[in-house]
Order: structure tokens, then sequence, then C-alpha cells
């Protein structure tokens, strides 16, 4: 298994539905700004959203195990092989986030819980 960079290209404020929907004063996500860059594999990265992590995980899995060595979805998606652009499930302020295969071999890195 490979380590996935993970890279907040951007986050977004759908204004008209938080508007009607949203609560009062509803900003752009706070948790993650545009720029960061994590690193993942089977665990979520710290300091990470964990319902982003859980709209994106999948992605992050199949990268981490080559499957995007070619293109996703028979190549009608993403052109460029090995990436992936997906975002968090926030209806009203979603996130989009850069995947990126690496070379970098994961180690597992702390004692699992039993």
């Amino acid at each position: 298994m490979k380590k996935v960079k993970i890279t907040v290209l951007k986050t977004t404020l759908d204004k008209e539905l938080a508007e009607e929907y949203g609560a009062e004063g509803l900003k752009a996500c706070p948790m993650l700004k545009e720029g960061q860059v994590f690193y993942a594999d089977y665990a979520k990265p710290e300091g990470f959203c964990d319902e982003a992590w859980k709209a994106i995980y999948q992605y992050v899995f199949a990268l981490a195990h080559g499957a995007g060595k070619e293109l996703f979805y028979y190549g009608d998606w993403i052109r460029k092989p090995n990436a992936a652009i997906v975002s968090c499930n926030d209806g009203l302020r979603p996130v989009i986030f850069k995947l990126e295969g690496t070379d970098e071999v994961s180690v597992i890195d702390y004692t699992p819980v039993r």
C-alpha cells in the first residue's frame, strides 16, 4: 500500500442554499484551509475532518492500492492517472480535494487497539 497526498483545493459556500437553509452567519468550512496537504492510506490523517474523511475514504483507499495507475471509471471522469478530484458531502459548504497516489510505501506507525 502507498500513501496518498490529499490537497485542499478549494473551500466553498453555496450562498443561495446557505441563505435558504443555513444557520445565520454560516461561512465556508472552518476546519480546512486551501493549500493544506495531508498524507493518508488506511487511516484518517490527524487534523482531518471526520465527515470529509468519510466522503473521500474510498478514493484514498483505491489510490493507495494502485487503482488509479490507469484512469478512474474507464477514463470518463479524470484525465490524469493516479489522481482524483473529490469533495466532502457538506451540501452548503463543500470542500474540494485533489488526491494523488504517491510512491511512498505506507507503514503502520501506531499500535493498533484491540
